[in-house]
């Protein structure tokens, strides 16, 4: 079970969960009911990604990263794949019964894009865009059943996001660039923008936005800035971890400012529980 954990990332999931809260607050519809189901099909849909991942890169890690569950041995190749295509159908499994057809024909194409980013966008210029769409598709997950334009700058801000941390996170064994890293702080201080901007329903709302937004920027930033100046694989991997965690108070940020604040306190109280977990199973 370590070993299948290892593979998934599993506690990273803690910061893919506020994806379709985040789209679903904007669009205007509430994750109640059965639509809680769709916060579950995102996280089949990213231990699917990170199964595949592993899948894809087992013959780089075994040089890389010989700990890593399948060039141990401890997970096989061949479970690894079959975990991915499994947790892909539940995925799109949940989705379905959480938000119907709309939902449906959203979880589609974010499924196709985890595979091809695993399979086929990974390690080529277009991988970060690739990696992106995949963020951006599952908050328009959530906003299915809503008004998913009104959902459209939510799924911007955090395929921005993604975009800068999946580029940055290139330089984790080697080493980065100075120029991956100071386009990864570009991308923070949009997103945080985003985040933050735009009309809310009171002035609680948009101070508990105002502070979620800062503790985003501020931690993330910190970090990117650190890489920026000596990128080193270990400051590097140091981003890419605060970029994984930073999805949260992002999230969080942006429920409030659309009005939903139980929820982005639900939000900010899991970043504590995904650092603490991070330290036994790595997010990166």
């Amino acid at each position: 079970m370590r070993a299948l954990a290892e593979l998934v990332r599993a506690p990273a999931a803690l910061t893919v969960l506020g994806d379709t809260v985040a789209g679903a607050a904007a669009a205007g519809v509430p994750v109640r009911g059965r639509r809680l189901l769709l916060p579950l099909a995102s996280v089949s849909l990213y231990w699917a990604g990170m199964a595949l991942n592993d899948w894809s890169d087992r013959r780089l890690d075994a040089v890389e990263r010989p700990e890593r569950p399948i060039p141990s041995g401890r997970v096989s190749a061949g479970a690894a794949l079959a975990t991915g295509g499994a947790l892909t159908a539940a995925g799109l499994g949940l989705a379905r019964l959480g938000g119907g057809r709309r939902a449906g024909r959203i979880a589609a194409p974010l499924a196709a894009a985890v595979w091809a980013y695993d399979l086929v966008l990974k390690g080529t210029p277009a991988g970060p865009a690739g990696m992106a769409a995949c963020r951006a598709l599952d908050v328009l997950l959530g906003a299915a059943g809503g008004r998913v334009r009104g959902a459209l700058p939510a799924a911007a801000a955090l395929g921005t996001h993604t975009l800068g941390v999946t580029a940055l996170s290139g330089g984790e064994v080697r080493g980065g660039s100075r120029a991956a890293a100071t386009a990864a702080l570009a991308g923070t201080a949009v997103s945080a923008g985003v985040a933050v901007a735009g009309p809310t329903r009171s002035r609680p709302h948009r101070l508990a936005a105002l502070a979620l937004g800062a503790g985003y920027a501020g931690t993330v930033g910190a970090a990117q800035l650190a890489a920026a100046e000596r990128p080193a694989a270990g400051r590097v991997r140091a981003a890419t971890a605060a970029g994984i965690h930073g999805m949260v108070p992002l999230q969080a940020s942006l429920v409030a400012r659309h009005g939903a604040l139980p929820a982005a306190a639900v939000l900010a109280g899991a970043l504590p529980l995904a650092r603490r977990l991070a330290r036994r199973v790595s997010p990166t």
